[in-house]
Formats: C-alpha cells, sequence, structure tokens
C-alpha cells in the first residue's frame, strides 16, 4: 500500500490504485460479481420451483473467484474450476445464457450438451477445462495442462480452484508435489468456506491454515481475506507474475464463507447455527466491495441500480431462452461413449 500523502481514508480508497487495478476495472469486477450473484439466486428460485433439478451455489465467494480470475490473461491462461465457481467461469467469457442452459440441461448447454449436473464448467474456446463429479480430479488435471506448456514453450499460466476439504484429498498432493518438483506455471487457490459439506474446518486440518501446507512441495503459501477482491487479485497477479517467469507454483487460500447450503440438496440447519450463518452474512463480499467503491467514488447509489436493472434484464431473457430451448435427443447419450 502506498503509505505516502493523505489520510488513512484516502489510502484506503485507493487501494485498488496501489493494486495495479483501473476504475474500470473494479466496476466490472462489481458487475461480475454482482450477476455471478443474480444468477445463483435465479437458479434457488427457479430450483424451488421444480424447474431446474439441482444448485451448487457461489454465494460468499465472489469477491475470491472473481479477484483471482481478473489476475490472468482471458486470452491465453487455461482455468480448472471447481463446481462454485460461477464468478470464474463468468469472468472468462461464459455468458449468463450459457450458464442457463447448463441449469436447465438443454442440448445447447456448452458444457456437456446436457448431460452433466450444473457446476461442471468446461468450454473449449475459452480454456475452461471440463471438470468432473469426483472432487479435486481438477488439480492432477491443472498441473499435467501446465506441464505440457512447459514442454511445448507455451507461454500460458494455469488456474485450479477447490474446497478446503478438496486440499486433503491424495490429488490435491500429488499435484502440489509434481508442480513444486518441476516448478509448473499453475496457481492453486483454495476457497476456504469452512466447510467440506457438513464437516467444519476443525475437523478437516491439523495444521492452521491450508497454505501451511505449500512448503512441503517448496511453493510459496498464501492466505488471504477471501471477502476482499483487490486483495485477491493483489496476491494471484503476484503469483501469476511469477509463474510466467519461470518461478513454479503458488498455493492462494482465500479465506471466505459459504452462505448457502451445501447445495440445494442439503439442509445446513443441521450442522451450523443461524447466528454464525447471520454473522457472516454482515461481512457478504457484496455488500463490503459496493460499500467500497462508493466510498472511493468509483460507484454512485444511481449506478448500482441501473447495473442491477440492465442485470436483471440479462438473466431474465436467458431464462426465458433457456426454458424454451430444446432438450437433446435421446440417442445423444451415447455421443462420445462409443466408437463409431
Amino acid at each position: 500500500m502506498n503509505q505516502s500523502g493523505g489520510n488513512n481514508m484516502t489510502m484506503v480508497q485507493n487501494r485498488h490504485i496501489d493494486a495495479g487495478l483501473t476504475d474500470e476495472q473494479v466496476l466490472e469486477m462489481y458487475e461480475t460479481m454482482l450477476l455471478a450473484r443474480r444468477i445463483d439466486e435465479r437458479m434457488w428460485l427457479l430450483n424451488r420451483a421444480g424447474k431446474i433439478p439441482f444448485v451448487i451455489s457461489c454465494q460468499g465467494q465472489e469477491a475470491a473467484q472473481v479477484g483471482a480470475a481478473f489476475a490472468f490473461d482471458r486470452s491465453k491462461d487455461y482455468m480448472l474450476p471447481y463446481y462454485r465457481d460461477l464468478g470464474v467461469v463468468l469472468a472468462a467469457g461464459m455468458t449468463t445464457k450459457e450458464i442457463m442452459l447448463s441449469g436447465f440441461a438443454k442440448a445447447e448447454d456448452p458444457n456437456s450438451g446436457g448431460r452433466q449436473m450444473p457446476g461442471h464448467f468446461g468450454q473449449k474456446k475459452n480454456r475452461i477445462v471440463t471438470g468432473s463429479s469426483p472432487v479435486t480430479t481438477q488439480v492432477p488435471h491443472a498441473v499435467g495442462v501446465a506441464l505440457a506448456g512447459k514442454i511445448e514453450k507455451k507461454d500460458f499460466v494455469t488456474f485450479v480452484s477447490f474446497g478446503e476439504g478438496s486440499s486433503n484429498q491424495g490429488d490435491f498432493h500429488e499435484g502440489a508435489n509434481f508442480a513444486g518438483v518441476h516448478k509448473l506455471p499453475v496457481i492453486f487457490m483454495c476457497e476456504n468456506n469452512k466447510y467440506a459439506i457438513s464437516v467444519p474446518i476443525e475437523k478437516q486440518l491439523a495444521c492452521e491454515n491450508v497454505s501451511d501446507r505449500a512448503i512441503g512441495y517448496g511453493m510459496p503459501g498464501v492466505t488471504v481475506d477471501g471477502n476482499d477482491p483487490i486483495e485477491v487479485y493483489r496476491v494471484t497477479k503476484e503469483a501469476v507474475d511469477r509463474a510466467r517467469r519461470g518461478e513454479g507454483p503458488t498455493l492462494i487460500e482465500t479465506v471466505c464463507y459459504r452462505l448457502t447450503p451445501h447445495s440445494s440438496d442439503d439442509d445446513d440447519r443441521s450442522y451450523r447455527a443461524r447466528e454464525e450463518v447471520t454473522e457472516a452474512k454482515a461481512k457478504d463480499p457484496m455488500i463490503t466491495f459496493k460499500e467500497y467503491l462508493l466510498s472511493s467514488g468509483v460507484l454512485t447509489e444511481e449506478m448500482d441500480v441501473i447495473l442491477n436493472k440492465k442485470l436483471a434484464d440479462i438473466i431474465n431473457e436467458a431464462t426465458d431462452y433457456a426454458e424454451k430451448a430444446p432438450y437433446a435427443k435421446p440417442e445423444d447419450a451415447l455421443t462420445h461413449v462409443y466408437g463409431n
């Protein structure tokens, strides 16, 4: 942070400038976070109305997702997101209509043609590498993509995200070890939302932070406030620049909170107190980031109203389109399963 001149409030108001972000970029960040939240909220309504089968929510994690995604070169870097990463894939170039087609499991769904559950993101044109249902399998894939790039002397970095529960899986440890040994350009981001479904963090880790594990794999590890997209961007950008210089991988832990149940099939009242959730909602990054942008003069309440109306129109149009779009033909279920 720049310490020269001005009072503390001035410095707080200029934090995005100090991190290398323009006013336009932080407004785009906010719009992407808000779009992710509004799509997510619509998905819950559609699920409860019996129109879509499943929701796995990003609410509470948008700041970590979008802050990190903005640190990459979206024209060449590869993203291997996990199932909550709606903010990441929107930042990478997926559209609201494409997300809705996935939710309704329609033939035009770019992820899988309606075959997979929502949250299984994959889109070749935006270098989003398709994910699978078993958690953490995307980690060794990200390492493999980075290895291929290094062998072929291509200039790209891979990003892979996962929950803190995934950081206890063998896939994470094997992937991190391989990336560390071979100094591969991989950014590992753990979105620590405090719960692996119903298992709280204190029953998952013996160490204090997920990032403490980095030293075992010969890479830097950093823990950052996952509710602060500017700080997530700053830390991720440093890691990306380091990876591009050939200095190897980084493990970033973004500490956030899952504001919803694990999924639309979960009842979180059985394992966490309502007071805890209420307290977390007071620190909702959608609220705190908006307050920052208002205080810095980048956003006004009038601009926010206009933006919300714009996003509502986009989501309404996308919902109508996806609901009316055709399902895949039954025989399409065999596509890419058997040889011709």
